[in-house]
């Protein structure tokens, strides 16, 4: 009984270990793409342009927010 719960409790943890981690690179991979859009997008003058950078700014404040939790975990993971 008491391997069974080991077992189950070192696959969920691997498990959920694992979902954070394709969050936290995602949500990387997601705040470079907007920042690089808006960069490119902003640089232009056309109205259309100028559209996509307004927004695309929208979404970076909540990325950049969910960008600093995800350092503070991992200071927080190196220093514990």
């Amino acid at each position: 009984m008491i391997t069974t719960v080991t077992t189950v409790t070192t696959i969920t943890t691997f498990a959920v270990l694992g979902l954070t981690g394709a969050i936290s690179i995602a949500t990387v991979v997601l705040l470079r793409l907007f920042l690089t859009t808006k960069e490119l997008a902003g640089a232009s003058r056309l109205g259309f342009s100028l559209r996509i950078a307004k927004f695309v700014s929208v979404g970076i404040l909540p990325l950049v927010m969910v960008f600093a939790v995800i350092v503070a975990m991992k200071i927080v993971g190196v220093l514990a």
